[in-house]
């Protein structure tokens, strides 16, 4: 397995097009990986007590509209 700093050279050798093709998967890798870790969290309750501050924020009038 590479280590960060070969990875880091062989990405900044890549042709034009690989790179496009490589910021893409990287992208949809890392939304990826980004959504199932939400949705871990929603599971575990992590993020009810920041939903309901905010609902109770929101109720109290203690809000900006956009």
């Amino acid at each position: 397995m590479k280590n960060l700093s070969e990875i880091e050279q062989t990405v900044s050798q890549l042709p034009d097009d690989d790179f496009a093709k490589f910021r893409q998967w990287f992208w949809e890798y890392e939304t990826e990986k980004w959504d199932a870790r939400i949705e871990k969290d929603i599971a575990h309750k992590k993020l009810d007590g920041l939903a309901n501050k905010a609902l109770d924020d929101f109720n109290n009038g203690k809000y900006k509209s956009l």
